[in-house]
């Protein structure tokens, strides 16, 4: 496992672009590309009656150019509708076009040309309101059936299922886009409240830290002002006065940005599961434990260790399985917890430890606990424990 500081967020942008995000990347790009091109297998029956020579040089090149418009609105619309749909006024428009021209060409220029309306539902369900699809689909279904009486009923009824039910499945998944795009904003909301809300809870309990020390010292400073010079001794003492209150106010200080800077364990098991989810890594991860008894220094290098061990999981091990398991174990020296994170990846490209296990080794030596981080057959490995109960309750029998 390759060595990441500790003070990384869980926040990682995942292997490949999921549905309803818009491309970020040339291979994002391709495999798009790939995912609606190969919808195109449909066109082979239009192509193959236009090349051969069923029909006059005008209707051949008549077809040709209807052909490659349909094709080109077809792909304009379902290109940009993944991510960045257009405003409804233009998908109307743009659906238009290949309404007219699917029954045209088909009635023209024969059955082959049914596969056309496959395309005409796939563009409906994709990108037409809910209410404009439900209507959409079986309307360019019957219209398809009533050209392709003309000549192949036959293969008319079976294109009906499904033009049906690819248009319905579109809108589905048109549906998993647009709540995919609603999720992220709103997941990007909370999560800005989230930190709205700690930065005010950090200025209010800043507030009442120093207020109070802030006030005095501006009191005893002008009072030490004015007994200077005729009353050194009692300046002196004022300014002893001042020392000490601004100590206080350091400890203070340094106290609450260090409760602050401590991760909790549930926070950091609730961290790793998003985490891992957005790099398209299979979890395994548990409930929150209770944590009785477990003391606060024990329980913040456990939550190091799970934030470090997560980190590289998702930025250098490439792994697709992640499991996570917390145990609770009695040993000779008392209770300890247990954190085991195994993934099947290679564990990143460093060949010993670096900093961050480093670190993470430090830290829990320092609360009492040990860290192991090894390749096994089929991945890697990091086992963490920390004491469960402080010593204090060890040496009472608690």
């Amino acid at each position: 496992m390759s060595s990441t500081t500790t003070e990384d967020r869980h926040i990682a942008m995942p292997r490949h672009t999921p549905v309803g995000w818009p491309p970020t990347s040339r291979r994002d790009l391709m495999v798009k590309s790939v995912w609606i091109l190969v919808w195109l297998v449909f066109l082979s029956s239009p192509v193959e009656d236009l090349a051969g020579g069923h029909h006059s040089t005008a209707a051949t090149v008549a077809g040709s150019c209807g052909l490659a418009v349909f094709v080109g609105v077809y792909l304009t619309m379902v290109f940009r509708n993944i991510g960045r749909p257009f405003s409804r006024g233009v998908v109307l428009v743009l659906g238009g076009i290949l309404g007219i021209l699917a029954p045209v060409l088909a009635y023209t220029l024969g059955s082959a040309w049914l596969g056309l309306f496959v395309y005409l539902a796939v563009a409906f369900g994709a990108t037409l309101p809910l209410r404009a699809a439900y209507w959409a689909i079986p309307a360019s279904a019957l219209v398809m059936y009533l050209i392709g009486m003309r000549s192949a009923e036959k293969e008319a009824r079976g294109l009906v299922v499904l033009v049906v039910l690819i248009g319905f499945a579109m809108t589905g998944v048109g549906q998993l886009v647009r709540t995919t795009i609603e999720l992220r904003k709103a997941r990007a909301t909370v999560a800005q409240l989230a930190a709205n809300e700690e930065r005010l809870r950090l200025a209010r309990d800043l507030h009442d830290l120093l207020g109070h020390s802030l006030s005095l010292i501006t009191l005893k400073s002008e009072l030490a002002g004015r007994m200077l010079p005729d009353h050194p001794e009692q300046a002196a003492r004022q300014v002893a006065d001042i020392e000490q209150v601004s100590r206080q106010a350091m400890v203070d200080v340094r106290e609450a940005v260090t409760g602050y800077r401590r991760p909790r364990l549930a926070g950091e098991l609730a961290g790793a599961q998003v985490a891992l989810a957005a790099a398209e890594v299979v979890a395994e991860v548990p409930a929150a434990p209770d944590l009785t008894g477990v003391p606060e220094e024990a329980e913040s290098a456990l939550a190091w260790a799970l934030r470090e061990a997560v980190t590289n999981v998702v930025r250098h091990s490439g792994a697709s399985r992640c499991a996570v398991r917390l145990l609770r174990h009695e040993t000779l020296d008392g209770p300890v917890l247990e954190l085991t994170v195994e993934d099947n990846g290679s564990g990143g490209s460093g060949k010993g430890p670096g900093n961050g296990l480093t670190g993470l080794t430090e830290r829990l030596q320092k609360a009492g606990g040990t860290l192991r981080a090894s390749r096994i057959k089929r991945g890697f490995q990091l086992v963490a424990r920390v004491p469960a109960a402080s010593s204090a309750d060890i040496g009472s029998g608690a």
